[in-house]
């Protein structure tokens, strides 16, 4: 079945009387949300939707999830002041999923200023009959080192485009049309007595007639 998140709020958030941001959401497949992760990642531990009291595994030990801030480009019209921000709570198969993609990008880990994206990919097998299925997901994560050089300096213009002046046609020679003289310059074995030759035209155009 599903459940709503319950929201511990970061300590300035408490401070300042907030409640956080509000939890991502993946209502359908496919669906995906993510962004630049705003402030540190936090480790803390669930808590039972219902009662607010801590969770436990059956050895005791307490259940813990990852909850990672992130800008998005979502906004909620029912939510007051909206900036986007989303808190992903990650446990169970997105932890793995978000894991391997920190592996494929060479970081240690998630880092303020990296880039996490996660898809609601599909569903897996139900546990328990009446349950519903469980949901899978995929990730990509470029880290904050990687971000920076991708984006662009704004105070930097951008390069003008420079002027290339057309190319000077080639210098005439009787006998051969512009295509010939161009063919006969590409070719090494005769570009050398075409230049000569059209020096030698060249010559002859500058030259006074004798009186």
């Amino acid at each position: 079945m599903t459940t709503q998140q319950y929201q511990v709020p970061s300590a300035d958030d408490f401070l300042m009387g907030g409640g956080g941001a509000p939890t991502a959401k993946f209502p359908v497949p496919q669906t995906t949300v993510g962004g630049r992760i705003t402030e540190r990642p936090t480790v803390e531990q669930q808590r039972d939707i219902s009662t607010g009291d801590k969770k436990f595994w059956s050895d005791g030990n307490p259940m813990m999830q990852l909850v990672v801030t992130v800008q998005t480009d979502e906004r909620d019209p029912q939510l007051d002041e909206d900036d986007g921000r989303r808190r992903l709570f990650v446990k169970g198969q997105m932890k793995n999923a978000i894991a391997d993609a920190v592996r494929a990008a060479g970081a240690r880990g998630l880092e303020v200023g990296g880039t996490l994206a996660v898809t609601y990919s599909h569903d897996g097998q139900a546990s328990q009959r009446g349950f519903n299925p469980p949901k899978q997901y995929t990730a990509r994560y470029t880290p904050a080192a990687t971000v920076a050089l991708n984006t662009p300096d704004p105070g930097t213009a951008a390069p003008q485009q420079q002027y290339a002046a057309p190319a000077a046609p080639a210098a005439a020679i009787p006998g051969l049309t512009p295509e010939q003289i161009q063919q006969a310059m590409a070719n090494p074995a005769t570009a050398a007595l075409v230049a000569q030759q059209q020096a030698a035209t060249a010559a002859a155009a500058t030259t006074p007639p004798p009186f």
